[in-house]
């Protein structure tokens, strides 16, 4: 169950799919200002964002807004010793709606912003939107892939087409940074029929 979310994934990777080195850090050559700003915009509309226990900490902004951070080391829910707008939370235990509820949210849209195995679970529950974002010219050997299924050699396109996502025109953010959306497939096809009977008129 999913209710009255809007579940959208952001996230930016080197040219050969990574989101974070070989020793699990992110690094400096993904940082991008257009990019930094695309994502703080963003994430300032969202209604609460999920991650996991080391991604999120560096944003403007971030104690502030309310989040949800995904983990193993709790039963289901849990309040966040320092941060009185985020819940430490497993899935194992809590519905993503309890998980919300906890918070103090009940709709609008939810940011999802990492790690592997976060990206993987919202891949279950069906993203309405993947915002990925390309450093077109960087390379990360050995580093730490977008999606946990990633691990098994596919490439993020791969794993979101899978998924039934179907991307949109390339976007530049700038230069050797490009953002790509990708929508549900059926979603896409519903858009074609409106635009179509729009142009028939």
């Amino acid at each position: 169950m999913r209710g009255p979310f809007r579940i959208e994934g952001y996230a930016i990777t080197s040219a050969d799919g990574m989101i974070a080195d070989e020793t699990g850090r992110d690094p400096k050559s993904l940082r991008f200002d257009a990019d930094q700003q695309y994502l703080r915009e963003s994430l300032d509309r969202a209604a609460v964002i999920v991650q996991g226990r080391n991604s999120g900490t560096g944003q403007p902004n971030w104690r502030r807004r309310l989040r949800l951070i995904m983990t193993h080391e709790v039963a289901s829910l849990a309040l966040h010793p320092d941060i009185p707008n985020a819940r430490f939370w497993n899935p194992a235990g809590a519905s993503f709606e309890e998980a919300c509820a906890a918070v103090g949210c009940t709709r609008g849209t939810v940011a999802i912003i990492g790690g592997p195995e976060v990206y993987s679970y919202f891949l279950q529950l069906s993203y309405d939107s993947f915002h990925l974002s390309r450093a077109e010219n960087v390379y990360l050997p050995g580093g730490m892939p977008l999606f946990a299924q990633g691990q098994l050699g596919q490439k993020p396109d791969e794993v979101l087409a899978a998924a039934g996502l179907k991307p949109g025109p390339a976007q530049r953010l700038e230069d050797g940074v490009s953002l790509v959306d990708w929508k549900p497939a059926a979603q896409e096809r519903v858009a074609d029929r409106s635009n179509a009977a729009r142009g028939s008129r």
